[in-house]
């Protein structure tokens, strides 16, 4: 998804698969082994395999092209069979691939979806909703239909248990009286923070909880971020966690997007406001936020607002390149002091280096 706005058209992916096809097809023997080596198939239409670490070249930036390209149209030709099948304009996606927001942007875009849902855990992680789910049911069982507004599901850690691992560390901190009001101050003033409070998210996206922040006004905040925080590759956008009421003013579409599941555009005139969260192609992953849900996080949002005039953050989640996101405060501290962040606002306290 990163990489293939750099890329352009031209690579032919139909010995693969053919995505227009009701359903799309796929040529596995030949994406793995056609009795051959493994691969060997890609390799001879597509050259040689990138070597880990070595540059990206416009081949490599072509491939991601043509194959999130492929992706979209797959994905588009399930919805439409879906949605002729069920005469249902209400569409549910899961999967791992259900996590490509750019190609859940395209759907909702399309005018061909009234509403979307995409769980939050969509991947791997989500099968244990199901491995819960699925005995509750069987023994009769009925679920509440509600909507589901929040993924903030995981363990959480009071001041008491985050002060314990301070001391046990031995670091100098302050004890805060208002942690949204001190992060705002030092994001506008172009620090990186690592943000963790509350219940931990459900899913591989930080929503808030377990967060590395950053001013998204800053052109160069995403390289500072990728080089000397993530330590990732240069083409990897950050997200911007906006509030829910000013997704009007900032994107043409995704105005209800809490778990950073769907692409949309920035608004022309607002790229140049918010640069460091505006992909090159002009998209971004939003988070939007609401105060009723996560009334810590929107006011931090709310109070960089009143310094700024913006109501967008940048947000990444607590992690280096690599590892899982943070867990427990020694987590946090060990990433933090690993890292090139220059704060820390872990519960109700502030560690500086």
């Amino acid at each position: 998804m990163g990489l293939a706005p750099y890329g352009k058209p031209g690579v032919d992916l139909r010995a693969f698969m053919e995505a227009e096809q009701a359903p799309y097809k796929v040529y596995a023997r030949r994406l793995v082994a056609n009795g051959g080596a493994p691969f060997a198939e890609m390799v001879r239409l597509l050259g040689p395999a990138r070597v880990p670490e070595s540059e990206i070249d416009e081949r490599h930036k072509d491939i991601a092209y043509a194959v999130q390209d492929m992706c979209e149209m797959a994905m588009m030709s399930v919805v439409k069979m879906a949605l002729e099948k069920t005469k249902s304009r209400n569409v549910c996606l899961a999967g791992g691939v259900a996590l490509n927001s750019k190609a859940n942007g395209k759907i909702v875009a399309s005018g061909l979806v009234e509403k979307s849902f995409v769980q939050p855990a969509a991947s791997d992680d989500g099968v244990a909703l199901g491995a819960a789910l699925a005995p509750y049911m069987d023994r009769g069982g009925r679920l509440p239909m509600k909507a589901m507004r929040h993924a903030y599901l995981g363990p959480e850690f009071d001041d008491g248990a985050i002060e314990s691992a301070l001391k046990t560390y031995k670091l100098n901190y302050a004890r805060l009286g208002d942690a949204a009001e001190t992060a705002a101050e030092l994001l506008s003033n172009g620090k990186i923070l690592g943000w963790f409070q509350g219940r931990m998210e459900f899913g591989p996206r930080a929503l808030g909880s377990r967060s590395i922040l950053a001013d998204p006004r800053d052109p160069e905040m995403n390289a500072k971020v990728n080089n000397a925080v993530k330590f990732r590759e240069w083409w990897r956008p950050f997200a911007p966690s906006l509030k829910k009421g000013a997704t009007g003013e900032y994107l043409e579409s995704a105005s209800d997007s809490p778990f950073m599941v769907l692409t949309a555009q920035v608004r022309p005139e607002k790229r140049a406001v918010i640069p460091s969260v505006t992909h090159v192609d002009g998209s971004a992953r939003p988070q939007t936020v609401e105060k009723e849900i996560n009334p810590l996080y929107w006011r931090l949002i709310d109070e960089f607002e009143k310094r700024t005039g913006v109501p967008v953050i940048m947000n990444t989640s607590f992690n280096l390149r690599g590892e899982a996101i943070v867990h427990t405060p020694t987590d946090a501290i060990r990433t933090f002091f690993s890292s090139g962040m220059d704060a820390l606002v872990i519960g109700s306290f502030l560690v500086k280096k």
